[in-house]
């Protein structure tokens, strides 16, 4: 983005105290500020207004909020930055409709981040493409990608979470999706939702969101999960079913190679299109051929759109597969964990050519009352498929795993990462398991 700061305050109606400098690029995380950029100044647990010294040391131009704290630079004086930058997102939105940019709308209980990246990897061999940073779904995520949005973007693609009913729709008011993905519905954030029938209902407000088939709308539904695919019935858009019966983009031939990446065969409206992955699991493939519909829904040939998906890789600490010096693999899937997520890298585990599996496994935060029930239910099965458990601070995984207290005893019970063995870590975000990775990794 290059945008005047003249021409921001006029967007979010601010009044500019200062030069009228060249905006380059929007953080509100002052460690992540570089030269150019505009700092938000959010009041939240913290008050931004004390880190704006730490984002002028790392190069911020001007600040966004109600005062620069003593320091030289310009300042586009709001009362509420958070609101400020929804007005800006809103202003950018508008801006791409005015162009007829068509905006990609990701949510579902797992794959979403994935999904998108993919997205913005089958799309980007063709046109430039603008998608959220890792895991930027929320609501300030959502609306710092829009608001960072080049002015040369054909593509944008926001992906959406939610931790209740509600969420989505109120994302998707700024969002205004032309082009609505749904990756699945699982157990996941239960404990906040307090049903899967609730977490089916959330997730559809995203198709509910899009615009009628007559104006260009159009819902790409994982068509092998009956939750999603039902959700045909609440939108008035073009549906393009992927994967299951009746689909638009069939799968078949699913393959891994010595590296659990994936080989397979996509039928886009009969027309057989050979992809292969450099993401790990054959879980990624339905999020591929999900990408896939949509590169070919905005007008990329899916040829094309393959050789795309053929080079991307996803965000971090997402199956990201390594070896050890000693000629071991590591499968880092540490980002986040749920039943279905867990189960997926499992499989991928089982997958591995290799005579020692080992599962450090972290927990599953956030499942409610089915939480024990669900830990005890993954380990049982991890072990009967000849899969070492070793729970980290969590005892719910119950009596099959070997339990240990932090990430120095899971490393000892781990022991060598030589040749012959692989080493699943995975847990929920708080559980920190990306750290026990890179130590198995040297």
């Amino acid at each position: 983005m290059q945008l005047a700061a003249s021409r921001i305050a006029d967007l979010v109606a601010a009044d500019l105290v200062g030069p009228d400098v060249e905006i380059t690029g929007i953080e509100f995380d002052s460690r992540q500020c570089g030269p150019g950029d505009l700092f938000l100044a959010l009041r939240a647990e913290r008050d931004g207004h004390d880190f704006i010294g730490a984002a002028v040391d790392n190069g911020a131009v001007a600040v966004m909020g109600a005062h620069t704290g003593g320091h030289d630079v310009a300042l586009l004086r709001v009362d509420d930055a958070e609101a400020a930058l929804r007005r800006l997102a809103r202003a950018r939105r508008d801006e791409l409709a005015a162009r007829g940019v068509p905006v990609v709308g990701v949510t579902g209980s797992v794959g979403k981040t994935s999904t998108k990246d993919l997205i913005a990897a089958a799309i980007g061999v063709d046109r430039p493409v603008h998608a959220n940073p890792a895991s930027f779904n929320n609501e300030l995520g959502v609306p710092l990608t829009l608001a960072r949005t080049p002015d040369d973007a054909r593509v944008v693609v926001c992906e959406m979470g939610a931790r209740g009913l509600g969420h989505i729709s109120e994302l998707a008011e700024l969002v205004r999706p032309t082009i609505g993905v749904v990756t699945a519905v699982a157990a996941a954030h239960t404990s906040e939702f307090g049903s899967i029938d609730a977490i089916e209902q959330a997730k559809g407000e995203l198709v509910e969101a899009l615009p009628p088939a007559v104006d260009g709308g159009v819902a790409v539904l994982n068509g092998a999960d009956d939750r999603v695919r039902r959700m045909a019935s609440r939108t008035a858009a073009t549906v393009r079913l992927v994967g299951g019966e009746s689909a638009g983009v069939g799968i078949t031939d699913v393959e891994l190679d010595d590296a659990l990446r994936a080989r397979f065969t996509a039928s886009v409206d009969g027309v057989e299109v050979p992809v292969t992955l450099a993401a790990a699991g054959a879980h990624m493939v339905p999020n591929a051929a999900l990408a896939l519909a949509v590169a070919v829904a905005v007008g990329v040939d899916p040829a094309l759109a393959a050789e795309g998906l053929a080079g991307a890789g996803v965000s971090r600490w997402r199956m990201e597969v390594s070896s050890t010096a000693a000629g071991g693999t590591v499968i880092n899937d540490a980002y986040n964990a749920n039943p279905t997520s867990t189960r997926a890298a499992l499989a991928a585990l089982s997958a591995l050519r290799v005579e020692r599996r080992v599962a450090v496994l972290g927990t599953m935060a956030e499942l409610g009352d089915d939480g024990d029930e669900e830990h005890r239910a993954v380990a049982t099965e991890a072990v009967a498929a000849g899969i070492r458990v070793i729970a980290v601070a969590e005892p719910a995984y119950g009596d099959g795993a070997t339990h240990v207290a932090d990430l120095d005893a899971a490393a000892e019970a781990v022991g060598a990462v030589d040749d012959g063995t692989g080493v699943l870590v995975k847990g929920s975000r708080v559980a920190g398991l990306e750290r026990l990775a890179d130590r198995l990794l040297g």
